[in-house]
């Protein structure tokens, strides 16, 4: 009886995880389609701090975002969906907010490492019995060491591609 409280706490527990975490990137995604600038907002900003073409990075981050989000929150491809959330904070860490300390109160690291870190956790553990890789009897398949490498490599691998492909810092004085 107590192995049965003991895995519906942690099915919970990696519930509250993915779906908070996932909307949260979701929501990141749906801001960049949907709020303020919109994507022409959004390119315009990535334009500005060296990720060209903006407009290219804007529809992908956007996408990534809200992809990966939504695919976490309801646990389907839960590594792979992970990869996602990390390869976006990857860049986010790298071109907006390495600069700036730990802390996020000064624009820091702090909030994009802590989400990237999350995403790799919940690829390790697995998304639970309460998701889709479950229902869908993969997730056994994803999750131990194997999602641990596929949201790593993948995550930190595509964020790694991505700045040596497009991110030309602006020079000091633009």
């Amino acid at each position: 009886m107590d192995d049965l409280i003991l895995a519906d706490e942690v099915n919970l527990a990696l519930f509250i995880l993915r779906v908070v975490i996932g909307l949260t990137i979701a929501a990141h995604g749906y801001n960049k389609f949907f709020g303020g600038g919109r994507i022409p907002g959004t390119a315009a900003w990535f334009d500005s701090i060296g990720m060209r073409p903006g407009r290219l990075h804007a529809y992908m981050a956007a996408s990534t975002e809200m992809g990966s989000g939504i695919l976490l929150a309801v646990g389907l491809l839960t590594p792979f969906a992970a990869a996602g959330l990390i390869g976006v904070m990857t860049v986010a860490g790298w071109t907006v907010h390495r600069h700036n300390g730990f802390f996020i109160i000064k624009e820091g690291w702090e909030y994009v490492f802590v989400l990237a870190v999350t995403g790799l956790v919940i690829a390790t553990l697995g998304p639970g019995e309460w998701s889709l890789d479950d229902a869908l009897d993969i997730a056994g398949d994803l999750d131990g060491w194997t999602g641990f490498w596929i949201a790593l490599v993948l995550g930190v691998g595509a964020g790694i591609a991505q700045l040596l492909v497009f991110f030309r810092p602006p020079a000091a004085d633009d």
